[in-house]
């Protein structure tokens, strides 16, 4: 790869991942930094929010105004998996002859998204020939691939804001700090744009922060990001807070339907987050009376032991992973799949997380325990897991929390 090339590729990764390190790498890639004199500027206002469209975005539409039934990508940060953004747009019924219009929302970071998607290689053509690292939307027809930047409640509450995301074919939540979409977005306009888009069974995905906001149960992120050790030191220290909190079976900021009782984590192997996983599924057992003792977790509200989709469950998934998650029908189980990019250099696995009984101590100031936590892995692109039911995917191991210490602790 060429200097420029790779300068390229840096850039766009860096900026599709917000945050103010990322953003500052991105720009010195792009133009290293030069010496200069001082110059003074008048400030600008700030805008309420960032609207960036690539393609035509005033294009008229014929793709299918909804689906048959839902369709969700769950990606777990890192590198972004190509094939999960083609099938996101071929799950929305978009042809070359229809046109369709893919939005992405932030709360921070840039617009870098738009040409990724859009285009099909490095030199920005809309060819059937796709490179690695690109998705090729023009190719499949997109007419557009748009941008919107939400950074505060009254961005959240706009009328134009809410008028680009609900002609939506396709809408996907970008990384960044889920903190910052539950405090910007939940309870405003835009989370009923949302709900009624999953209403006309739009797709939806999201990733990393994107991915957290997707379950019934959200870790929020509030504060700052626990880690598998203190998680499992004290279930409910500080920086563990949830959305709905208290928990509750409302749901929280978006709660997809088809994706009951669950809460996810990404990033989930590179950062050892299995312990912190357990955690957060332990703290959303109810209390339940066993032999005149009373196990589970205060404020949890579902049971541990039960099958199918009524219990306490998560889904850990790994960095460059995405599930592919759909509906089949009134009365047929939803179904996923995994996939990754062709060049990928990590397992990329998805891991199906669900206690088999309730946890025996879980109380503030106090180690966890809990045990025979059933995990099943999921590691390769052929298999087809049963979200529904729980199966499709045989059992990988059992792990247990012993006084705050996970066992095994090489859970990989």
């Amino acid at each position: 790869m060429s200097p420029n090339a790779l300068r390229h590729s840096l850039a766009r990764l860096c900026h599709r991942v917000a945050g103010p390190a990322a953003i500052a790498l991105a720009s010195w890639i792009a133009a290293p930094p030069v010496l200069a004199q001082a110059t003074f500027e008048v400030a600008k206002p700030i805008p309420l929010y960032s609207y960036y469209a690539q393609g035509n975005a005033n294009a008229a539409v014929h793709a299918p105004a909804s689906r048959p039934t839902p369709s969700f990508v769950l990606m777990g940060g890192g590198p972004d998996v190509d094939p999960a953004f083609r099938w996101l747009i071929q799950r929305a019924g978009i042809t070359r002859g229809s046109g369709g219009r893919f939005v992405v929302i932030r709360a921070s970071g840039t617009d870098a998204y738009n040409p990724y998607i859009f285009y099909s290689d490095e030199a920005l053509s809309t060819s059937g020939t796709v490179a690695d690292q690109w998705v090729g939307g023009a190719s499949m027809g997109l007419s557009s691939v748009e941008t919107l930047v939400i950074p505060s409640v009254k961005a959240a509450n706009s009328a134009a804001v809410n008028a680009i995301v609900a002609k939506a074919n396709v809408v996907f939540i970008a990384g960044g700090d889920q903190g910052q979409y539950i405090r910007f977005w939940k309870g405003t306009a835009l989370e009923q744009t949302l709900k009624g888009l999953m209403q006309r069974n739009v797709p939806i995905g999201g990733t990393s922060a994107g991915l957290a906001v997707l379950g019934q149960f959200d870790y929020s992120a509030l504060y700052n990001s626990a880690t598998s050790e203190l998680a499992m030191r004290d279930p409910f220290y500080r920086d563990i807070i949830f959305d709905p909190s208290p928990l509750s079976l409302s749901g929280g900021f978006i709660a997809l339907p088809a994706l009951e009782s669950l809460i996810f984590d990404s990033h989930f192997d590179s950062r050892d987050r299995m312990g912190r996983l357990v955690t957060f599924i332990a703290r959303i057992v109810a209390p339940v009376s066993m032999s005149g003792s009373v196990f589970g977790c205060s404020g949890g509200v579902l049971p541990a032991s039960l099958s199918g989709n009524k219990t306490a469950r998560g889904i850990g998934i790994g960095v460059e992973t995405a599930l592919l998650v759909q509906g089949n029908g009134e009365g047929r189980p939803v179904t996923a799949t995994r996939v990754t990019n062709p060049s990928t250099t990590t397992e990329s696995a998805v891991y199906f997380v669900r206690p088999s009984v309730a946890p025996t101590v879980c109380k503030p100031l106090t180690p966890l325990s809990v045990a025979t936590v059933e995990v099943r892995k999921l590691a390769n692109s052929a298999a087809v897991f049963n979200l529904t039911e729980w199966t499709g995917v045989p059992l990988y191991r059992y792990v247990d929390v012993n006084a705050g210490q996970l066992y095994p602790a090489d859970w990989y």
